[in-house]
């Protein structure tokens, strides 16, 4: 194990890292920092909980903040455990009130916002707080749909003004370490909800201090801070005040079976965080990351579709060629999630219109649009092939998913789109403009123009297929979640393993700047949403959940849809089971560049 030292972030974010000095004639031994150098392939523009609409902002949410619940760093399937709080829920027979209580002793950063720069306590009412904030038009937050209509008094709070001064019913700090949540109707997922990184918890003082600068100031209790962050790259260093509790691998559900060739047993009895320092690279360009990891410069990459070749000696099960194999571990697991292109149902160009007729010209066009797109190709292109095709919006990573859905959705069907179009008066002439949206990159565009192909075989004029780009991913969720984008390609991974979580995607009253960027809105979709999100697992509600899968379906509001098989790769030196799922960024805190490099395994590792 190597010997750390502590790191003052105010030198971090002004000078390189370098040993300490010494005089000559006594140089000391070595001082080294862990550093645990990340990538990824899109860029947040904000670090603030209620902005963590997406991956690449959730990721330094749920490390900058705490939240009162994650997910074991091992175990699978995934459970749930307390982070800030000190055991799960105590909730009541009828299933409405949960009671949480707050470990003790936990402290914001030190930071300017405080009193004599002196970061607190963290209290129950910070969570109250940090909730209204979703829930405050001011804020333009993007997670109230993770609560909206469940919780007690919360959206009367918003309809009376958003007085943070007044209290919710449902929705109280009974003393500094005790909440109550009073549910309307039971919420089977509300501990799932608490893991999340909308619902991680912010200071009153530091969101009033730095105002419209919060986005990038945090000031979190989290296990690290932020030194740097701008559009490509992000550094984060060890919260020295983050709480001291020490790593059990039994706990975090290790299996010698599984996990024994990561090295993770030299975790055991230390106190995370495990790296001083974690540099974060936003490398939206495929060929960019993958070069500065080969070149040494990351531990870590999600491997671009385009190496897949280069990097697997097989497909099914992927299995790393020789060279690799004795260089990385290999994670190769299907998405928890999926990737769709929805339109915009609050556009009356493709959506709904208020002229019956037209209504349904619109959903005929969207249908024959779904007929022409070639799911077959999108997969061998952009995914080699070993990705999974499915119809409608709950995946196969969900428990509730059926493959043998409606399957004559993802088969391609140009007959069909042009009979579609010829039997509802649509011609060359007077199809409309469409606007494809997207994050500028090359595959991006690459993708854009397979689309464009794909409506081109059915004769939809080339000209009408317009590229709508933006150059960062976060510029792109702005727009379609202001109504702005026609068409919206985005993946969703899962926030908890439940369906429910990707039929409320569809849920009228989460639309845009909510989850549903569809804007999509059945009245009996919404009806059974409504019935079924009270409700166990049974199978009952596993038949209502496929029935709102139908009806997205029949009404063709989204091209869907693809769970990725992700190709993960990360060195020997490093000792991390890294996951894009459910884990996310929680495993920041796990990850050990300090592990010796273990003995090279063979090519399935």
């Amino acid at each position: 194990m190597r010997h750390f030292i502590r790191i003052l972030f105010i030198f971090l974010a002004v000078l390189p890292l370098a040993a300490c000095d010494r005089p000559a004639e006594d140089p000391g031994p070595a001082v080294t920092y862990s550093v645990y150098r990340h990538s990824m392939d899109g860029a947040p523009t904000s670090t603030d909980p209620a902005q963590a609409s997406h991956i690449y902002a959730n990721f330094l949410a749920v490390n900058l903040y705490d939240t009162l619940y994650r997910y074991k760093y091992l175990a699978r399937p995934y459970q749930l455990e307390p982070n800030l709080a000190e055991g799960l829920p105590q909730v009541s027979a009828d299933g409405l009130i949960y009671t949480i209580r707050i470990k003790p002793g936990v402290h914001f950063i030190d930071d300017p916002a405080f009193p004599d720069g002196k970061g607190r306590v963290v209290r129950a009412e910070d969570f109250v707080y940090s909730i209204k904030r979703h829930f405050d038009p001011k804020t333009r937050a993007q997670g109230a749909w993770l609560w909206q209509g469940k919780i007690v008094g919360l959206d009367s709070w918003k309809e009376n003004g958003s007085n943070y001064d007044q209290e919710i019913p449902g929705l109280k700090a009974l003393d500094d370490r005790t909440l109550q949540i009073q549910l309307i109707k039971p919420f089977p997922q509300l501990t799932h909800t608490l893991a999340q990184g909308f619902s991680a918890i912010v200071s009153r003082e530091a969101v009033d201090y730095y105002g419209p600068e919060f986005p990038i100031r945090p000031v979190g209790s989290g296990p690290y801070r932020l030194v740097s962050f701008n559009s490509a790259s992000a550094v984060l260093v060890r919260n020295e005040r983050f709480r001291e509790e020490p790593f059990s691998l039994e706990a975090e559900g290790y299996d010698p079976v599984s996990h024994g060739h990561l090295a993770l047993d030299r975790l055991e009895g230390r106190v995370p965080p495990f790296s001083d320092r974690i540099e974060i690279e936003f490398i939206t360009e495929d060929a960019a990351r993958w070069n500065a990891f080969l070149a040494g410069e990351l531990d870590f990459v999600k491997v671009p579709v385009s190496q897949f070749d280069q990097v697997l000696q097989q497909r099914e099960p992927p299995a790393l060629k020789p060279a690799f194999a004795e260089k990385y571990n290999l994670l190769a697991n299907l998405e928890s999630g999926f990737v769709h292109t929805d339109f915009n149902m609050d556009d009356p160009r493709i959506g709904y219109h208020p002229d019956p007729r037209q209504n349904a010209r619109n959903q005929a066009l969207r249908c024959a649009i779904i007929k022409a797109f070639d799911w077959q190709k999108r997969n061998e292109v952009f995914y080699y092939g070993i990705g999974q095709v499915f119809a409608g919006i709950i995946p196969p990573a969900a428990p509730e998913f059926d493959q043998k859905q409606d399957q004559a959705a993802i088969i391609r069907d140009l007959a069909g789109a042009r009979k579609l179009l010829g039997d509802n008066d649509w011609s060359a002439d007077n199809l409309p403009v469409l606007e494809y949206g997207f994050s500028s990159s090359v595959t991006e565009r690459q993708m854009f123009e397979q689309f464009r192909s794909f409506m081109g075989e059915m004769g939809y004029p080339p000209e009408k297929i317009r590229p709508l780009t933006f150059a960062t991913y976060g510029d792109y969720a702005r727009a379609f979640l202001n109504r702005e984008v026609m068409l919206i390609t985005t993946g969703w991974t899962m926030d908890y393993p439940d369906a429910e979580n990707t039929v409320q995607l569809f849920y009228g009253p989460n639309s845009s700047p909510g989850s549903n960027s569809a804007n999509y809105n059945n009245p009996e979709f919404n009806r059974l949403y409504r019935s079924s999100s009270g409700m166990q697992a049974s199978d009952m509600r596993t038949a209502m959940y496929r029935h709102m899968n139908q009806l997205v379906i029949d009404d063709c509001a989204t091209i869907s849809g693809i769970s990725r098989r992700l190709i993960l790769l990360w060195s020997r030196k490093l000792a991390a089971l890294p996951d894009r799922s459910f884990v996310g960024g929680y495993f920041f805190r796990f990850a050990s560049v300090d592990a010796a490099e273990p003995e090279s395994r063979g090519a399935g590792q």
